[in-house]
């Protein structure tokens, strides 16, 4: 029998990943972005399967993509690019600066920008944010079962988006 308990912060909690993302077009047919992102947790812990979407405009081709940490993909279907850390240590910081082309446009038919959100995904095994532990477990089974007590904590990114200034 595996049983499954979750406990939600609501309380102001610093972000674990940070994401700094800064966009510039170079002209109106090329657009660059350069994002850092930075843990902000103990060193002792590792996030996994860290994945950080980040928007791009809707016409962009042509993606030309470096990072010093993992790996990034374009994803036209959701008008991203999509990074993706395995394990991302805490205090620590990985760079990604990725270039676009985007079609010859005239001043008149550019439309305004839009100010999607970053959405960042992922798990920091064996840490919880609020610092809540178990300290006592008592199993009663009285079917027979051999059951054995343990506890495994796991932190996981849920609504998390990080707004583009």
């Amino acid at each position: 029998m595996k049983h499954l308990s979750s406990i939600f912060v609501s309380s102001q909690v610093k972000p674990l990943i940070w994401v700094e993302a800064q966009v510039e077009k170079h002209s109106r047919s090329r657009i660059e972005i350069m994002v850092k992102a930075r843990s902000q947790f103990k060193e002792r812990s590792t996030a996994t399967n860290v994945e950080i979407e980040l928007p791009v405009p809707s016409d962009s081709t042509n993606p030309n993509v470096r990072t010093s940490m993992g790996s990034a993909a374009y994803a036209p279907e959701n008008d991203a690019l999509v990074w993706k850390i395995k394990s991302f240590p805490g205090n620590r910081e990985y760079m990604l600066r990725a270039e676009f082309s985007l079609p010859s446009i005239t001043a008149e038919e550019a439309t305004p920008d839009r100010k999607a959100p970053i959405r960042v995904k992922f798990e920091i095994p064996y840490f919880t944010v609020s610092g809540i532990q178990v300290r006592y477990l008592k199993i009663i089974e009285k079917s027979g079962y051999q059951a054995l007590p343990w506890v495994r904590y796991i932190t996981m990114a849920g609504e998390y988006e990080l707004r583009l200034m």
